[in-house]
């Protein structure tokens, strides 16, 4: 069988919980994480043949992590080993990657130094029949940007699927463009592009209804992303398939999540999920992300993918880390109880 191949940044999370409480234990969790990476880990649990392309440091930390990775079924043959740092990002416990508690130390990183014309892609992708990325990869730096380009054209090129997940992170777009000047020209590469209303907004110029929220229906927000995944695939003719996700907390009634998919003409759309407390949501979208690539990788019908991309993303609030250790039982568990 053919590749899944994720391309992406590793890093180091470290999650300590505050009020001081770090420096009197004198310890702090840490995580491995990227989110790339967490796609490619849902898919090796779900047995999906997948390879991991990154950047680290040649030392025994980066090759035990590595050697953890390959453990688990990971192809890490695509791994490049120059430069000298891991990024890190420090993040508290119970916090989100889109609050002010959010750290980065990621410049200079080995991923982060990587420049066009460093990789053979036409070699790096031969058995690969899917290629993904983020939209974090191109806020790093210019030149991170340019070698995502770069990868993505050798993709296309090659008759590959290519995917990506419209993550943003405006914490990190510090290199003198906006999102919205980058972000479409890779776009233009992509047959699935998954994201929300909001980023579909920042990161591809797609009008968003600034009234939606006033609405404040699962009707209403459905309709945008019919509008949203209609106006995607109108400027970017190769994209078939637009996936949105749509998570709110409220004081009332605590978290609902839901997610919808549109492909061949026809909006699709998960059941809606609800919980009164939330572990973690870190990696969620993420989640969504290998439960997409997993359903249309196998082939499943619309429905079918979205039901488990939307489930598998809602399991993954209950989990520490970063990556999921969902089995597909455990997800087909979670769509039969809300059905």
């Amino acid at each position: 069988m053919k590749k899944v191949f994720c391309f992406g940044e590793f890093m180091l999370r470290f999650s300590p919980l505050l009020q001081r409480e770090w420096i009197r234990h004198a310890a702090i969790p840490v995580y491995i994480a990227g989110a790339e990476l967490n796609v490619a880990s849902g898919l090796v649990k779900w047995k999906v043949p997948t390879k991991y392309c990154t950047a680290v440091p040649d030392n025994y930390m980066s090759r035990e992590i590595m050697q953890e990775l390959e453990s688990k079924g990971l192809d890490i043959s695509a791994v490049i080993y120059s430069g000298d740092r891991l990024g890190i990002y420090y993040l508290p416990q119970g916090g989100d990657l889109k609050s002010e508690g959010v750290i980065y130390d990621r410049a200079h990183s080995s991923f982060s130094q990587l420049v066009p014309g460093t990789i053979n892609w036409d070699a790096m992708l031969e058995g690969v029949s899917w290629f993904h990325f983020s939209a974090i990869t191109p806020a790093l730096t210019e030149i991170t940007a340019a070698v995502c380009k770069e990868a993505v054209q050798a993709a296309a090129a090659k008759g590959i699927t290519v995917s990506v997940d419209l993550n943003h992170r405006a914490r990190l777009w510090k290199w003198g463009k906006d999102p919205v000047d980058v972000v479409p020209e890779l776009a233009q590469y992509c047959d699935v592009i998954m994201g929300n209303i909001w980023a579909a907004n920042t990161l591809l110029g797609i009008p968003v209804d600034e009234q939606i929220h006033s609405k404040n229906t699962k009707q209403a927000y459905l309709q945008h992303a019919e509008t949203t995944s209609l106006a995607i695939q109108k400027q970017f003719p190769k994209c078939r398939t637009v996936a949105n996700t749509f998570r709110f907390s409220r004081a009332e009634s605590g978290l609902q999540y839901y997610a919808a998919l549109h492909t061949g003409g026809k909006l699709y759309h998960s059941a809606e999920y609800s919980s009164a407390k939330v572990l973690n949501q870190i990696g969620t979208g993420d989640c969504f992300m290998a439960g997409l690539i997993y359903g249309l990788y196998n082939g499943h019908a619309p429905q079918e993918v979205i039901d488990f991309a939307a489930a598998a993303a809602f399991g993954k609030m209950n989990e520490p880390g970063d990556a999921t250790d969902q089995t597909v039982e455990d997800v087909r568990t979670i769509i039969a109880t809300y059905e």
